[in-house]
């Protein structure tokens, strides 16, 4: 057993039997590095990724190149999860010093200064897919450590320039916002778009929920996002029989995915196919929203409220071996009509697709296997797929990753509250408020967050993304169903905000605390990747609370925020999404309608179960106390409405049809 055994972080512990002498990230790995003069070999990655297993399989657990690790270098495991600052942080440096994009297992060589100077993802352990071979590079790079210091000093010195380079610095604080960029940001994707199969771009084809979600806000592109959504929801990246959508997909027709299944994706998603279920009616998106609900709730929600992290992609050593399917072993399980209907809706008349075996994807519609097959074939398929389910729960599961993370909770909080919402499921809002319980009592502790919670433990700094995304779930609980206290929470986690991470000089907000510890150079990332900016979100949550509770500091602090980034998201809009939609917001303040009375909960399901993506909804429970002036509303014998929008406000309406005349 190596250091990692002592680890609580499951990724870590994977890799404690190793040969290599691994270090977690700390004083002591980073302390050993500079009394021997020897470079850091740093490794992150994450435990449900493929490559990741490759890559220790084929070199970690290698005798041989161990001996070589431990001769050479200090070693270092990361797991990305529990620190996505020094991800971030070395993705950044990676792309730098390569040219190319990086991605897990990331592999990278630094000085003991910390300041990387070579690197890659995954190496083989021996020359192949056009990459070096592990296991000759280490000799390699350790001497050209050694013999071309000053080399590698300068260019230590250039990259750290670089880096504190892309930090944004404010241009021109007089700029007026417009609504420019989000116009601009519309027309890209479009052109970006996949007429033929849906998303943005061509494989790997990742699901982009921020993107999805900008379209859907605006009629004249909803289609896109509707229409990717149910290429999606048929392809094999939706686990046909369990529910939920696996990372991505390594086809343009979202059929063959990478399989691991993880949380802050299903979150997400969680939230537009409720919306796309509220904008159309589509029984498809209710049952894909169910789908992801009712699988996070039954395989990766603790016993003691808060959701795990991830699914692998692998069981068994081998990737999909979980979701794969023999025509024989579907034959066997079900009656000739079941497997009939089966056959036709999930292409098993085709050639296997996934190494010799079927990946399950939705081949034909169920009205089409209806019209094959000259009968109604809706039971067959729901009875073929339940027994397909029971018989796959059976094999070997995948591992599961159990750490509990503030950030990716707080995106499937948010998308629990807002399913709940639109379709009216107390058990979604239930399993969201059991998350929002576990964190509050074990990872906030006065005033602060942790990021991480596993073996009965907090632990690390929180991010700019935990207090974030929690605090713009916590507003999707106020409307789910407020309940007392949680309005101080916000206001909370909105100060801690302002406090621990605003750059109070430039506007924006640093992903590292102002008491963290010190690391190469600190971000402000802005730019929207598999989850949303956190510049974004805190400016498009911060805004939304400033205007439930009249406090302007709020709205002031996103409004510095999005001039801060304005030239950046002028220059490519379509990776900044959720700050284009922080800055819709800023530019047509949203609706908040503040419902009382007898009717008033009757009056928030009718509402909530349509799209209204420029309003907040509020139900004032009878007697609550401490409840800003704000929200202060008569309790009257008649249900009435009061709707705010920016500073103005209209007098209150007691008539449900014109509150939806007045959205």
């Amino acid at each position: 057993m190596n250091r990692l055994i002592a680890e609580s972080s499951p990724y870590l512990r994977q890799h404690a039997e190793n040969p290599v002498d691994w270090f977690p990230w700390g004083e002591e790995a980073l302390e050993r590095a500079r009394k021997l003069d020897k470079p850091i070999l740093l490794s992150i990655g994450y435990s449900s990724c493929h490559w990741c297993h490759v890559m220790a399989k084929e070199s970690f657990e290698d005798n041989d190149v161990a001996r070589l690790m431990n001769e050479h270098f200090v070693n270092i495991k990361v797991d990305r999860e529990e620190r996505p600052d020094l991800d971030h942080i070395y993705q950044t440096a990676h792309v730098m010093l390569t040219g190319r994009h990086g991605g897990w297992p990331l592999t990278l060589f630094l000085s003991p200064d910390e300041t990387p100077f070579f690197g890659g993802t995954y190496f083989p352990k021996e020359p192949a897919y056009g990459l070096p071979g592990f296991r000759e590079m280490l000799p390699s790079i350790a001497a050209a450590y050694h013999d071309s210091r000053a080399d590698i000093e300068r260019q230590n010195d250039e990259l750290k320039r670089a880096l504190e380079a892309s930090v944004q610095k404010r241009s021109d604080s007089s700029k007026a916002l417009s609504l420019e960029p989000l116009h601009a940001a519309l027309d890209s994707l479009e052109n970006i778009f996949d007429p033929d199969f849906g998303g943005f771009g061509h494989a790997p084809k990742f699901p982009n929920p921020t993107m999805l979600e900008l379209c859907l806000g605006h009629p004249s592109h909803e289609k896109l996002a509707l229409f990717t959504l149910e290429k999606m929801k048929q392809g094999g990246i939706h686990d046909q029989l369990g529910g939920g959508f696996c990372r991505y997909s390594t086809d343009d027709t979202w059929n063959i995915p990478h399989f691991e299944k993880m949380l802050y994706d299903n979150g997400q998603l969680l939230s537009l196919y409720a919306d796309a279920w509220a904008l159309t009616g589509k029984p498809a998106f209710r049952d894909a929203a169910y789908g992801i609900a009712e699988w996070v709730m039954r395989e990766m929600q603790s016993g003691a409220g808060g959701y795990h992290s991830s699914l692998d992609a692998d069981s068994e050593h081998e990737e999909g071996k979980y979701y794969r399917w023999s025509v024989d072993e579907c034959a066997s399980l079900l009656t000739a009509d079941e497997y009939q209907a089966a056959r036709l809706h999930f292409g098993f008349d085709r050639p296997p697709n996934f190494e010799h075996f079927h990946h399950l994807y939705e081949a034909r519609s169920t009205a089409e296997v209806s019209e094959i097959m000259a009968r109604e074939c809706s039971a067959l398929l729901e009875s073929a797929k339940k027994k397909l389910f029971r018989a796959r729960d059976e094999r070997e599961k995948p591992g599961r990753d159990e750490k509990i993370l503030a950030s990716w909770n707080a995106l499937m909080i948010g998308g629990m509250a807002h399913a709940s919402r639109i379709f009216g499921e107390t058990a979604f809002l239930q399993s969201a408020r059991r998350s929002a319980s576990f964190i509050r009592e074990n990872m906030w502790r006065e005033g602060r967050l942790f990021a991480s919670f596993k073996d009965h433990q907090a632990k690390h700094n929180a991010y700019l993304d935990d207090y974030a995304f929690l605090l713009d779930a916590q507003i999707e609980l106020i409307q789910a169903g407020m309940e007392q206290g949680d309005i101080e929470f916000a206001k909370d986690l909105a100060e801690a905000l302002l406090s621990l991470f605003e750059d109070k000089n430039e506007g924006g907000f640093y992903f590292t605390s102002h008491d963290h510890e010190s690391l190469l150079f600190r971000q402000k990332p802005a730019e929207d990747g598999a989850m949303p900016s956190g510049n974004g979100v805190a400016a498009f949550a911060l805004q939304r609370l400033g205007h439930i509770l009249g406090e302007v500091r709020y709205i002031e602090a996103a409004n510095r925020t999005l001039k801060l980034f304005l030239p950046a998201i002028a220059n490519h809009p379509s990776v900044y999404c959720s700050l284009i939609r922080s800055l819709e917001e800023a530019l047509r303040p949203p609706s908040i309608v503040a419902l009382a009375g007898p009717d008033a909960e009757a009056w928030h399901a009718s509402l909530s179960s349509r799209h209204l993506p420029g309003a907040i909804l509020l139900s004032i429970p009878s007697g609550m106390r401490d409840l800003p002036q704000t929200l202060q509303k008569p309790q009257e014998s008649r249900t009435s409405a009061w709707i705010c929008r920016g500073f103005e406000c209209l007098p209150p309406i007691h008539d449900l049809r014109q509150i939806l005349s007045s959205l």
